[in-house]
């Protein structure tokens, strides 16, 4: 009985040493959110005038399906598929849902008889591929939950290099990206976005009464080179968000595992505790029974 206590007492010990590295883990990913967060919406005023000057530089261009980071090829073989995983574990299904993305992504692009190119993007990622003895065009890693730009500018590079060379020469017709959305500190989803070719809509825009109607430019030399400036920074700043994006919904589903570690710890230390009370319980009453016994013993050789 009194091993049977000693056991319960030393798992005791060991799950509450668990409970304040999961308990510290939570509180240094709860600190990182703010920080990721703030990250995120100071990039975002960027991105949005980014993508408006782009708009006005395509309304602009003569022929703006033709340039190449905007024309569609007729007969896509070959799509690079970015995907974005975490460095670390301990954070739920963070990279799993990601990669689940990715699969069904490229299992998707096959059936259109593409052949997907992956970029992967973090070591959770990264194993999953070399375990499967999958080939990689580009491994990134080190730096998921602190993304910088010149991160996201070396992948953006990468990318945009193979968008410009030639399919027969190894280059892709499609760059697509695969990263978790953060809506909030509960909510977190895996999202496909495609980056190149960019889609030109033609829509029609009635300017209703009171608003401003949109705003003519003139470019210097011409709309076609203000676009060959714009879009190798909007691959680089659409990266850029989507890491750190993904950089914010990885602290914040890693918070979320570890708050249910540690509740499940209490749990368990609850449960251990009962149990060893109950084993000295038991371990008294049985003294206390060996004492009367004894007792009872002498009585009688009297």
């Amino acid at each position: 009985m009194g091993a049977q206590l000693r056991v319960y007492r030393r798992r005791i010990r060991s799950v509450q040493s668990t409970k304040k590295i999961t308990k510290a883990m939570e509180l240094i990913a709860s600190s990182r959110i703010v920080k990721a967060q703030a990250r995120l919406e100071a990039s975002l005023p960027y991105l949005t005038h980014l993508y408006a000057a782009i708009s006005a530089a395509a309304t602009g261009a003569a022929d703006v399906r033709k340039h190449p980071l905007m024309a569609n090829a007729e007969n896509r073989t070959r799509a690079a598929v970015l995907i974005v995983t975490a460095d670390r574990g301990l954070a739920g299904a963070y990279s799993a849902n990601a990669l689940r993305e990715g699969e069904a992504l490229a299992a998707n692009l096959r059936e259109k008889g593409m052949t997907v190119i992956p970029y992967v993007v973090g070591r959770k990622g990264v194993s999953y591929y070399r375990f499967r003895n999958r080939e990689m065009a580009g491994e990134y890693t080190g730096f998921t939950d602190q993304p910088t730009y010149a991160d996201a500018k070396r992948i953006g590079d990468d990318l945009l290099k193979a968008f410009q060379t030639s399919v027969e020469e190894g280059g892709v017709d499609e760059i697509h990206l695969v990263y978790t959305h953060f809506a909030s500190m509960m909510t977190q989803e895996a999202r496909i976005r495609r980056l190149l070719p960019l889609e030109v809509v033609d829509e029609v825009v009635e300017v209703k009464e009171g608003e401003q109607p949109s705003a003519l430019y003139e470019f210097e030399p011409d709309a076609e080179s203000v676009l060959d400036g714009l879009l190798p920074r909007y691959i680089d700043h659409s990266v850029y968000s989507a890491l750190l994006m993904s950089a914010a919904s990885e602290h914040a589903a890693r918070r979320r595992a570890m708050k249910s570690a540690t509740d499940n710890a209490e749990d368990m230390i609850k449960s251990l505790s009962r149990q060893a009370n109950q084993a000295r319980q038991g371990e008294i009453t049985q003294e206390i029974s060996e004492i009367v016994g004894g007792a009872d013993a002498l009585s009688a050789s009297r």
